[in-house]
């Protein structure tokens, strides 16, 4: 385990800690004007902070907006879970421990914070499994979600969203022990996943990569498992997601090799009333050539309740 205290790491004074009711530690970081309406960034897996690029950061405090990004469970600085992370075998065949989490939890957290922060209410907006919580949120705790926004995610049915055979072969490879590891492993499947139409910048993607690395205060790939396994313990969703009211925006792109876009189409036709907007030429990536597109769609939404 790396120091939780990393010296010199960019951007960790922005980096602020709070101790849940349940025990968890959640770190989280707050742009924009205190007085703007609340937007909640919901990463990922194994996704922390710093997924959200600086430009669509900025693209929503442009707009005004109170921007809040957190770590989730088992990334990043915010807790690790103590318990053992499931087996491969455990993970291919979808059979989670007795004692793992569930994305219900992961929304609890969510939950958590906002009372932290003493904010009624947000637009939620999450991204692959990051999606997946914020649907569990807006359907567990109606009240907290202004306006939910879904991308590239699913509704946990084994029938869509399934990742493509070529994904779960690189996924299977051994989890990087070192930094440039880290980094090769990420450029690798960032490449496999970014698309047709918006290639990643390897650049920023490097330095996106050193950056989470240097954040983790636990051992990624048993977070990753542990994160992995909460999609399976929370099995397919559909009917919870039937139950969802608050106004919802599902974008997913035609040339996801990780979540098939039928994820996304399953997901808008679940959610009463929810509009799709397919990108095309996007994959399982939101490079900033998209980031103007995306906030634009985001923000159309957020207005057309406000």
């Amino acid at each position: 385990m790396r120091s939780p205290v990393p010296r010199g790491l960019p951007g960790a004074d922005q980096d602020q800690f709070v101790e849940l009711p349940s025990g968890t530690r959640i770190c989280y970081r707050v742009d924009g004007p205190p007085d703007g309406p609340a937007v909640l960034l919901v990463s990922g897996l194994a996704e922390d902070i710093t997924s959200w690029s600086p430009a669509f950061v900025a693209g929503l405090v442009g707009r005004g907006m109170r921007v809040i990004r957190m770590d989730n469970r088992d990334c990043g600085r915010s807790s690790y879970a103590t318990t053992p992370p499931p087996g491969l075998l455990r993970q291919l065949t979808g059979r989670p421990r007795s004692d793992a989490y569930t994305l219900r939890d992961m929304a609890s957290d969510c939950d958590g914070l906002l009372d932290h922060l003493g904010v009624g209410s947000a637009h939620v907006i999450g991204r692959s499994m990051g999606g997946m919580i914020a649907q569990t949120l807006a359907s567990s705790w109606p009240n907290r979600v202004r306006t939910l926004t879904s991308i590239y995610s699913t509704t946990g049915s084994k029938d869509v969203g399934q990742p493509a055979l070529s994904t779960l072969l690189l996924l299977a490879s051994p989890p990087p022990r070192s930094r440039s590891g880290a980094v090769r492993a990420h450029l690798r499947i960032t490449r496999h996943l970014a698309g047709t139409g918006h290639r990643p910048d390897d650049d920023a993607e490097t330095a996106h990569a050193e950056s989470a690395w240097d954040r983790s205060v636990g051992d990624q790939s048993a977070g990753s498992a542990r994160q992995i396994q909460a999609i399976q313990a929370s099995g397919d969703r559909t009917d919870q997601l039937r139950t969802i009211t608050v106004p919802t925006l599902v974008i997913h792109g035609d040339r996801d090799l990780l979540v098939a876009p039928t994820g996304g189409k399953a997901t808008a036709a679940a959610i009463p009333g929810a509009r799709l907007v397919v990108v095309p030429g996007m994959g399982h990536h939101l490079p900033d050539s998209l980031v103007e597109e995306i906030i634009r769609e985001i923000t159309d939404h957020i207005a057309s309740v406000r």
